[in-house]
């Protein structure tokens, strides 16, 4: 199964240095900032498979800080439900099911296509072009291939822009906040299933309802979009079983 595949359950991982730990740390980056966000693109993007146990003292080492701040930023990973942690146990990043991965998509169907439709009745005129200029940013710098479509992180993301256009400060803190990282963990198990076209076609076709003001149409198409996503990995997972 896909899920399964990422990583063997529990595994203990003695984590090497990544090419990321050297990112750039400004004045207002922390330690504790520094690890959560190299941790959570990890986690997200596979590199640290889910189960894997989070020794506090190799990461403490490979970061170069003390426990109190990586305790820090395994709690924020925590907040972002892609670790749990247990009494006597420690720390392990998230197991979850393929139901679960199911059941985020559902979830994300209904808020983000209530995000968008907020978003074409209530965005400005100055953030509606804004997006459109990213929405053509994207189109123009997108790859032919048909399996390749990936999204950035924050202000480089159209579905999270969107959520800030809305708004909704509920939506922003549950799309661009809390339910964040599970929901680009779930988008990058299907950037690489065929089918990433329609998606860059999807962009654009809600991108032009936002434009027309009609949060109706917007909304229908963003539910389609994720519905459609969902569809591309059931097949895929279906079809994994079979192997």
């Amino acid at each position: 199964m896909i899920v399964n595949n990422i990583g063997a359950k529990y595994k203990l991982m003695a984590i090497e240095p990544h090419p990321d730990d050297v990112l750039s740390t400004n004045e207002v980056m922390t330690s504790a900032d520094r690890a959560f966000r190299v941790l959570e693109e990890e986690i997200v993007s596979g590199r640290i498979p889910m189960g894997t146990k989070l020794g506090e003292e190799s990461l403490a080492s490979r970061f170069g800080i003390s426990r109190g701040p990586l305790r820090e930023a395994l709690r924020r990973l925590e907040g972002r439900s892609l670790v749990v942690s247990a009494a006597h146990a420690g720390v392990r990043v998230v197991q979850l099911k393929t139901e679960d991965l199911i059941e985020l998509y559902e979830v994300r169907e209904s808020l983000e296509g209530l995000a968008v439709r907020l978003a074409a009745e209530r965005g400005s005129d100055e953030e509606i072009r804004s997006l459109r200029a990213f929405v053509d940013s994207q189109a123009a710098t997108r790859a032919p291939d048909d399996r390749d479509y990936s999204q950035g992180i924050g202000d480089e993301d159209f579905h999270y822009r969107i959520a800030t256009v809305s708004g909704s400060k509920r939506l922003q803190n549950l799309l661009c906040g809390d339910l964040y990282s599970l929901i680009r963990l779930c988008r990058f198990r299907t950037w690489t299933i065929p089918g990433q076209k329609r998606s860059q076609e999807d962009h654009e076709r809600i991108m032009q309802a936002i434009e027309e003001r009609d949060g109706e149409l917007a909304d229908l198409l963003m539910r389609r979009h994720v519905a459609a996503a969902r569809a591309r990995f059931m097949t895929a997972e279906a079809a994994s079983t079979k192997l």
